[in-house]
Protein backbone atom coordinates (compact mmCIF):
# COMPACT_ATOMS: atom_id res chain seq x y z
CA UNK A 1 0.00 0.00 0.00
CA UNK A 2 1.58 3.67 -1.10
CA UNK A 3 0.77 6.20 1.91
CA UNK A 4 0.33 9.98 1.72
CA UNK A 5 0.20 12.30 4.57
CA UNK A 6 -0.54 16.04 5.30
CA UNK A 7 -1.19 17.97 8.19
CA UNK A 8 -2.23 21.87 9.08
CA UNK A 9 -3.37 23.94 11.69
CA UNK A 10 -6.81 25.29 12.05
CA UNK A 11 -7.70 28.19 14.47
CA UNK A 12 -10.56 26.67 16.07
CA UNK A 13 -10.52 24.56 18.97
CA UNK A 14 -9.92 20.35 17.90
CA UNK A 15 -13.96 20.19 19.59
CA UNK A 16 -15.43 22.06 16.73
CA UNK A 17 -13.01 20.76 13.47
CA UNK A 18 -13.85 17.07 14.71
CA UNK A 19 -17.72 17.96 14.75
CA UNK A 20 -17.14 19.28 11.41
CA UNK A 21 -14.85 16.25 10.31
CA UNK A 22 -17.30 13.63 11.50
CA UNK A 23 -20.35 14.92 9.56
CA UNK A 24 -19.45 12.91 6.47
CA UNK A 25 -21.69 13.61 4.09
CA UNK A 26 -20.40 17.35 4.31
CA UNK A 27 -17.09 16.64 2.37
CA UNK A 28 -18.93 16.83 -0.58
CA UNK A 29 -19.13 20.54 0.23
CA UNK A 30 -15.58 20.44 1.10
CA UNK A 31 -14.11 19.46 -2.40
CA UNK A 32 -14.67 19.91 -5.98
CA UNK A 33 -13.32 16.23 -6.65
CA UNK A 34 -15.63 14.41 -4.46
CA UNK A 35 -19.05 14.24 -6.87
CA UNK A 36 -20.97 13.00 -4.07
CA UNK A 37 -21.53 10.66 -0.88
CA UNK A 38 -24.23 8.41 0.57
CA UNK A 39 -24.97 6.85 3.65
CA UNK A 40 -25.13 2.87 3.62
CA UNK A 41 -25.84 2.79 7.14
CA UNK A 42 -24.48 3.63 10.37
CA UNK A 43 -20.79 4.68 9.94
CA UNK A 44 -20.90 3.36 6.12
CA UNK A 45 -20.64 5.71 3.35
CA UNK A 46 -20.32 5.15 -0.37
CA UNK A 47 -18.27 8.04 -1.99
CA UNK A 48 -17.80 8.80 -5.69
CA UNK A 49 -14.94 10.89 -6.18
CA UNK A 50 -13.48 12.00 -9.84
CA UNK A 51 -9.75 12.85 -10.01
CA UNK A 52 -7.27 11.99 -12.79
CA UNK A 53 -9.56 11.76 -15.67
CA UNK A 54 -11.41 8.99 -13.66
CA UNK A 55 -14.62 7.92 -11.81
CA UNK A 56 -14.11 6.08 -8.58
CA UNK A 57 -16.33 4.73 -6.25
CA UNK A 58 -15.86 3.20 -3.08
CA UNK A 59 -17.72 2.26 0.09
CA UNK A 60 -15.99 2.51 3.72
CA UNK A 61 -16.99 2.41 6.96
CA UNK A 62 -15.85 4.28 9.98
CA UNK A 63 -13.51 2.22 12.29
CA UNK A 64 -12.85 4.44 14.98
CA UNK A 65 -14.08 7.67 15.72
CA UNK A 66 -12.61 9.57 19.51
CA UNK A 67 -13.88 12.92 19.38
CA UNK A 68 -11.97 14.82 19.12
CA UNK A 69 -8.62 13.64 18.54
CA UNK A 70 -9.43 10.61 15.86
CA UNK A 71 -11.13 10.06 13.00
CA UNK A 72 -10.57 6.79 11.14
CA UNK A 73 -11.65 4.71 7.91
CA UNK A 74 -11.56 1.82 6.18
CA UNK A 75 -12.78 1.25 2.65
CA UNK A 76 -14.76 -2.33 2.40
CA UNK A 77 -15.37 -2.28 -1.69
CA UNK A 78 -13.85 -0.66 -3.94
CA UNK A 79 -10.39 1.21 -4.37
CA UNK A 80 -8.53 -0.54 -1.27
CA UNK A 81 -7.82 2.52 1.09
CA UNK A 82 -7.82 3.33 4.89
CA UNK A 83 -7.02 6.43 6.50
CA UNK A 84 -6.98 8.73 9.94
CA UNK A 85 -7.48 12.34 10.98
CA UNK A 86 -5.43 12.96 13.87
CA UNK A 87 -6.33 16.62 15.90
CA UNK A 88 -4.24 17.58 18.41
CA UNK A 89 -4.66 21.26 20.42
CA UNK A 90 -1.57 23.78 19.32
CA UNK A 91 -1.30 27.07 20.68
CA UNK A 92 -2.44 28.62 17.41
CA UNK A 93 -6.01 25.96 17.35
CA UNK A 94 -5.48 22.47 16.09
CA UNK A 95 -3.15 20.28 14.34
CA UNK A 96 -5.07 17.90 11.97
CA UNK A 97 -3.26 15.12 10.71
CA UNK A 98 -4.09 12.88 7.80
CA UNK A 99 -2.48 9.85 6.97
CA UNK A 100 -4.24 7.79 4.09
CA UNK A 101 -3.15 4.67 2.55
CA UNK A 102 -4.48 3.08 -0.74
CA UNK A 103 -3.83 0.42 -3.23
CA UNK A 104 -4.81 0.20 -6.96
CA UNK A 105 -4.24 -3.26 -8.18
CA UNK A 106 -4.56 -2.60 -11.94
CA UNK A 107 -0.55 -1.86 -12.84
CA UNK A 108 -0.93 0.83 -15.15
CA UNK A 109 -3.79 2.46 -13.53
CA UNK A 110 -1.54 2.34 -9.97
CA UNK A 111 1.36 3.89 -12.22
CA UNK A 112 -0.64 7.17 -13.08
CA UNK A 113 -2.38 7.12 -9.88
CA UNK A 114 0.93 6.70 -8.50
CA UNK A 115 2.35 10.26 -10.31
CA UNK A 116 -0.99 12.18 -9.81
CA UNK A 117 -1.64 10.70 -5.88
CA UNK A 118 0.02 12.92 -3.33
CA UNK A 119 -0.32 15.54 -4.66
CA UNK A 120 -4.01 15.42 -5.68
CA UNK A 121 -4.25 14.19 -2.14
CA UNK A 122 -2.66 16.83 -0.72
CA UNK A 123 -4.45 19.43 -2.31
CA UNK A 124 -7.85 17.73 -2.09
CA UNK A 125 -6.99 17.89 1.73
CA UNK A 126 -5.79 21.24 1.72
CA UNK A 127 -9.17 21.74 0.25
CA UNK A 128 -11.16 20.13 2.73
CA UNK A 129 -8.99 21.90 5.67
CA UNK A 130 -9.47 25.15 3.96
CA UNK A 131 -13.49 25.01 3.33
CA UNK A 132 -13.59 23.61 6.90
CA UNK A 133 -11.62 26.81 8.14
CA UNK A 134 -13.94 29.02 6.50
CA UNK A 135 -17.12 26.85 7.66
CA UNK A 136 -15.30 27.69 11.62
Amino acid sequence: MSTIEHSAILEAPPERVFALLERVEDFVDYSDLIKAIERLGEDRYRWHVKAVGMDWTFDVVITESVAPEVLAWESVDGVSNRGRYHLAPVAEGTEVSLSLEYEIKNRLVEKAVRRAASPLVSRVSQQILDRVAARL
